[in-house]
């Protein structure tokens, strides 16, 4: 078995303490999250010998596209899982995005798919589906991404939530980015194995993981396809158990 280290590049400046915050939450790091900053921390998460670094997205913190893009020039073997929100451009540009992205990086781009943070959050940036509806949608966005990808002819799509007529890209990635996924609910388990290549969990009991991580090995074995795994951890270090768990 391989096993795969990711660090996380703080697009909302980072802190030596733990930040609460996230989806619709204004928050902010002791140290602004520059761009100087930034590509410290993807020099020492390449020095250190990690694949990539994850990079959140949401109004809480700066763009995920454009931050990862500008470090591009400062790293050389450094990938980044930046998150990609279906629903918020349409699915043909987010191909084209990540087909640029690839040939001016040279094939360092890992998507991190994120169907929706808060409800509150997702209106601020126009989004007025509930959470079942945006699953829904993110399986067909994912449906067009994959087929443009694949660069078969002009793809035409008709669902519910999106509709491209004769689109294809001009340029194909290369490789094609993987797509990570997370998400608890039997919608997104539907959607996962269906279209992602790694599935997310947090961290969790092991027993809790891995009812999960069965769950859905079983789903992707219907669709005939095989997942990887990964699970996002927090450590938090001290000197005692009790200061871990008070700091926790």
């Amino acid at each position: 078995m391989s096993l795969q280290l990711h660090w996380f590049l703080p697009t909302y400046g980072d802190s030596r303490n733990l930040m609460a915050g996230g989806h619709g939450t204004s928050m902010a790091g002791d140290r602004p999250a520059t761009l100087r900053y930034l590509n410290q921390i993807g020099a020492a998460a390449e020095a250190g010998g990690f694949e990539s670094v994850l990079t959140p997205t949401g109004a809480w913190c700066e763009d995920a596209w454009l931050t990862t893009a500008m470090m591009i020039e400062t790293t050389e073997t450094l990938k980044f899982l930046v998150a990609l929100r279906p629903g918020l451009i349409s699915p043909t540009l987010a191909a084209q995005m990540a087909a640029t992205f690839q040939w001016q990086s040279k094939g360092r781009l890992l998507l991190n798919v994120v169907t929706g943070g808060e409800d509150h959050e997702q209106r601020t940036y126009g989004d007025v589906l509930d959470k079942k509806q945006r699953y829904a949608r993110c399986g067909e966005y994912l449906d067009v991404l994959r087929r443009l990808w694949a660069g078969n002819g002009p793809v035409d799509f008709s669902g519910e939530y999106v509709q491209v007529e004769n689109a294809q890209l001009q340029r194909l990635p290369d490789p094609v980015p993987p797509l990570f996924f997370g998400g608890s609910s039997p919608a997104a388990g539907t959607v996962a194995s269906q279209f992602a290549d790694t599935y997310l969990t947090w961290g969790e009991p092991p027993s809790a993981v891995a009812a999960k991580i069965a769950w859905i090995r079983d789903l992707a074995e219907v669709q005939g396809r095989t997942l990887d795994y990964g699970i996002r951890l927090h450590v938090i270090s001290r000197d005692t158990s009790e200061e871990a768990w008070a700091a926790a």
